[in-house]
């Protein structure tokens, strides 16, 4: 009898505790990410991870659970970046740190542009290419030793010799060698399958393609196309069947037009798209990633001497500054259009900027935060888990002043975050 008594208490006891881990929040507001509405005083019930419940009114906690009081703030989910490069942060060094930073200071440096983007409201990014570093930085993040958002990784991005992402362009000859697919570089189908296959053996998420050429590579062409239609199919059917999506960096009209025809996922950039490109993208339900922030960024520090190497300079002048334009022509086509920034590019924890020039050119405010949210999750696979406040979905939550369905901007200065429940920002 006496046996049964204490586990009865401890039992009672272990009820108890999971009780406690209840938080209920209070919001003035919330937008929800199902809709394009607000929402008036809601009270949102989170159990460790997840939402619980979304109620109407402020509910009030009882004495086993705690009280977050945003009732002054508007909340919303946690907003997805498709497109940052947290290994790295823009400066006139840059070209010279491949030489000069070893894995182990990119990695602590990675954790300190974790940290800012996760603080900007960020819980969720799809890292587009870096080192293989970013992978680690995705696991030490999800073990809880670095602060920072989910992190979705692509690992080493795939190009073609001399292409966008090939690690040794503008390399002294000696130096320069002949990297191949387990440095994600391709020449041809096997070469491709090969490297899809290297990125999923190092753990990857996904696999991004250097469609084109690109701005800061130290090659001449911005926008020339980098892959053949059968090096494209081998990557995109090869990744299909580790159930892989296949982003793709794009500039010029050709590279995207074959990019999207062999059946990638998103287009980021698109700088050169136009009419052809975005029906096909309509016609193959692709999503377009704009990245105006990065476009607007390096046309201004193109200008500032020695800031880019003279080969880079040209093409940061002529491509920056159209972003944003053929972003408010593809929104009025009717691509689907998802956010990200190409932060890195630009300074981390600047993501939110992205939402003013999508507002600016015609984009409504609800729509370019549903293009963070809600549409951001689907691209990932992930909108049974983000990009909403609902019951059931993880516990993703932040907070601003103000309400940003009147102004955009406001998302610049988040005031709470919240990402799995646990609050890494209060003010």
């Amino acid at each position: 009898m006496k046996l049964r008594l204490i586990l009865l208490m401890l039992i009672m006891g272990f009820a108890t505790a999971l009780q406690a881990q209840q938080t209920y929040i209070h919001a003035g507001a919330l937008f929800d990410g199902t809709g394009e509405e607000l929402r008036s005083n809601v009270t949102i019930i989170v159990d460790g991870d997840s939402i619980v419940d979304v109620q109407s009114g402020f509910l009030e906690p009882d004495s086993q659970s705690n009280l977050i009081d945003l009732s002054d703030k508007t909340v919303l989910p946690g907003l997805i970046d498709l497109h940052v490069h947290l290994e790295n942060e823009t400066g006139p060094n840059n070209y010279l740190d491949r030489f000069t930073k070893n894995p182990e200071d990119v990695a602590f440096e990675s954790a300190v542009y974790a940290k800012r983007t996760l603080m900007a409201g960020f819980t969720t990014v799809r890292d587009l290419g870096g080192s293989g570093v970013n992978t680690s930085l995705r696991d030490a993040i999800a073990a809880g030793y670095v602060d920072g958002p989910r992190v979705i990784s692509v690992g080493k991005s795939l190009a073609t010799t001399g292409g966008h992402a090939d690690p040794t362009n503008s390399f002294k000859r000696d130096l320069m060698g002949n990297p191949g697919p387990e440095s994600g570089v391709v020449n041809g189908v096997a070469e491709a399958r090969e490297a899809v296959r290297q990125n999923y053996k190092l753990g990857v998420d996904h696999i991004k393609i250097t469609a084109t050429g690109g701005v800061l590579s130290v090659a001449k062409s911005g926008q020339n196309p980098q892959f053949m239609d059968d090096e494209l199919e081998a990557i995109i059917e090869t990744a299909r069947d580790y159930d892989m999506h296949v982003a793709a960096h794009a500039h010029g009209k050709e590279g995207m037009l074959r990019a999207v025809k062999a059946g990638v996922h998103t287009i980021e950039h698109g700088t050169y798209m136009d009419e052809e490109v975005m029906q096909a993208m309509v016609d193959n339900g692709t999503y377009y990633v704009p990245t105006i922030t990065a476009g607007k960024f390096v046309a201004e520090k193109a200008e500032v001497e020695g800031y880019y190497p003279p080969l880079v300079v040209p093409k940061a002048r002529e491509i920056g500054p159209l972003i944003q334009n053929t972003f408010g022509e593809a929104y009025k086509f009717g691509v689907k259009i998802a956010f990200g920034t190409d932060a890195g590019v630009f300074y981390h924890g600047d993501n939110a900027k992205e939402f003013g020039y999508m507002v600016e050119v015609g984009m409504p405010e609800a729509e370019a935060l549903l293009s963070a949210t809600q549409t951001a999750s689907v691209v990932l696979g992930l909108e049974d888990q983000i990009g909403s406040v609902e019951s059931g979905k993880l516990a993703d939550l932040i907070a601003v002043d103000g309400n940003p369905l009147t102004d955009i901007t406001i998302l610049e200065s988040v005031q709470f975050v919240m990402k799995k429940g646990v609050v890494y920002k209060n003010e």
